[in-house]
């Protein structure tokens, strides 16, 4: 087959959005660093011609020479990226890398030097032999879907929206430095579900139920499910129990408490909240584009990440 991605962005780290609060842009790691090179030198050996995305240029080794790309101008100038790195790497660049004008996501290929990497799975060791029949089309494409949320604070002239963000994983809204419980009242579109008391609260995708969800107790949910998981965190009552939700729902989560409370998207971003603030979580329009090779399968991915009996 004839080469299919012609324009190739190569990422190492994505740093953290402007309105983070809190917390340090990671380094690209130290596995992937001598790697980016013989990853580039790969793609320019099979036709493509390869951008480095800027940070990750300043942080590896070997890519002397190439242009370099911001994140934000990648989708409108390449027609792939390969992730370099973990899970949320490739998290931060799936928000990110959208076709102009459009809410497809750019295609993305991720190469695990992370630990678990659920969604970046191809391996550094394997990467020489994964990756050429991939950019010849021997491929296989999933679209993941995101989560848009916002921060709602009420004020004298009504609802006004203090934080917008997208969310792959999940939206976590917890009791930050507080040493008590956070008081959430729920509503699922319109309607009341209860009155959570919890260390927090977990409103994941399907890509997320394998993250911080899991860790709650949370079931997995295979990405070709419509569905969002409301998982509790260390709740105050044991019949507060994890909730399959449909996708198109619109699920409300507002401080009821006064303690101290932070909502995070994904890990990535956060903000801090007060009571009476709402945050209103719907399906985003945008859907993010994996390129996995041809072959894979969900399962091997949590068998092999779970160690699961494999007899």
């Amino acid at each position: 087959m004839s080469l299919q991605f012609h324009q190739v962005a190569l990422i190492g780290r994505y740093p953290l959005a402007p309105q983070q609060q809190g917390g340090t842009p990671g380094a690209t790691s130290l596995r992937a660093r001598p790697a980016l090179g013989g990853i580039a030198a790969l793609l320019q050996a099979q036709g493509c011609a390869v951008a480095v995305e800027a940070q990750t240029a300043t942080a590896a080794d070997g890519l002397e020479g190439l242009p370099t790309l911001a994140l934000e101008d990648i989708a409108a100038r390449c027609d792939l990226a390969l992730v370099v790195g973990g899970d949320g790497t490739m998290l931060g660049a799936s928000r990110v890398l959208f076709h102009p004008g459009t809410d497809q996501g750019l295609p993305l290929i991720g190469i695990n030097s992370g630990r678990l990497g659920f969604i970046t799975d191809i391996s550094l060791e394997s990467y020489a032999s994964v990756l050429p029949p991939m950019l010849h089309g021997e491929y296989e494409a999933e679209g993941r879907a995101l989560m848009q949320a916002r921060v709602l604070r009420p004020g004298p002239d009504g609802d006004s929206c203090v934080f917008d963000a997208l969310a792959m994983n999940d939206v976590v809204v917890h009791r930050g430095n507080s040493s008590g419980m956070v008081e959430l009242h729920v509503e699922v579109d319109g309607r009341f579900v209860a009155n959570h008391r919890a260390d927090g609260l977990i409103l994941a995708t399907p890509t997320g139920s394998t993250a911080y969800s899991l860790s709650a107790g949370g079931p997995i949910l295979h990405p070709a499910i419509a569905g969002w998981v409301l998982a509790p965190i260390a709740p105050h009552s044991l019949s507060n129990r994890p909730v399959v939700l449909p996708s198109d729902s619109e699920v409300s989560l507002e401080i009821v408490s006064e303690r101290e409370a932070m909502v995070n998207f994904d890990m990535q971003t956060l903000t801090a909240l007060q009571q009476g603030d709402r945050i209103l979580v719907r399906r985003s329009a945008r859907t993010a584009r994996f390129l996995h090779p041809r072959g894979w399968s969900y399962f091997d991915t949590l068998r092999k990440k779970l160690h699961w009996n494999e007899t």
